[in-house]
């Protein structure tokens, strides 16, 4: 799952980032107006964490285009001021939750899932696709009871195929939403392929169906 942190304090910025990367997010950061906008409009994440106060704008303009732009994606605004007016009008264009500093990572981790469950899975704790059972939270699967013994990729590309049930996703969309910023270092997109095929041979090999159809010429997609 990609995040997106756009922080201006460099110290609370890698925290934030080292820490999310720690418990298994792709993480990718800004560090002021111009940045977070070219990054919000060029890539897709499945979160936004955003500060109010950069340098070059404002975050809620961030919050505002994010939510014309991509409604899906769930925003979390951080900011030093703790006045209520600033939270409502961040909550009201559209932030899902709001956390003021200073505070503990474990926290903007624990809202982090709960926006993502919201956004991705209608709130379930447990998501059903199929005879698939996956625990988010956990980052564990099963087939018909059976596990599945996933990497973390595997499981990652999962979740995404889930998330975007019956719709064509692409294997640029795919390598994005895998590697971030490190797909452009990246020689082939091959990879993608070999995830998709060792995820398709997991799940018929625990007695799942063939969820995973290609699209020649487009991509692929996860019907079930």
């Amino acid at each position: 799952m990609k995040v997106l942190v756009i922080e201006d304090e460099q110290a609370l910025k890698e925290s934030i980032v080292t820490y999310l990367r720690q418990e298994g997010y792709i993480c990718e950061s800004a560090e002021n107006y111009r940045e977070a906008n070219l990054k919000a409009a060029d890539h897709s994440y499945v979160c936004v964490v955003v500060d109010l106060t950069l340098p070059g704008g404002s975050g809620l303009d961030i919050v505002r285009q994010l939510k014309e732009n991509s409604p899906d994606t769930g925003i979390i605004i951080i900011s030093a001021k703790n006045a209520l007016d600033d939270k409502i009008t961040g909550l009201e264009v559209g932030a899902d939750d709001y956390l003021t500093k200073p505070f503990h990572l474990s926290e903007l981790n624990a809202r982090l899932k709960s926006v993502i469950r919201r956004r991705s899975f209608n709130g379930q704790k447990i998501v059903q696709a199929g005879a698939i059972t996956i625990f988010p939270e956990a980052a564990e699967a099963s087939v018909d009871g059976r596990k599945l013994n996933l990497t973390k990729k595997e499981f990652d590309l999962l979740l995404y195929f889930i998330s975007n049930k019956r719709r064509v996703v692409t294997k640029d969309s795919i390598a994005e939403h895998l590697w971030g910023d490190h797909v452009e270092a990246l020689d082939s997109l091959d990879f993608v392929y070999t995830h998709i095929k060792n995820l398709r041979r997991k799940i018929l090999d625990a007695g799942g169906e063939d969820y995973i159809q290609t699209v020649y010429g487009l991509g692929y997609k996860f019907s079930y």
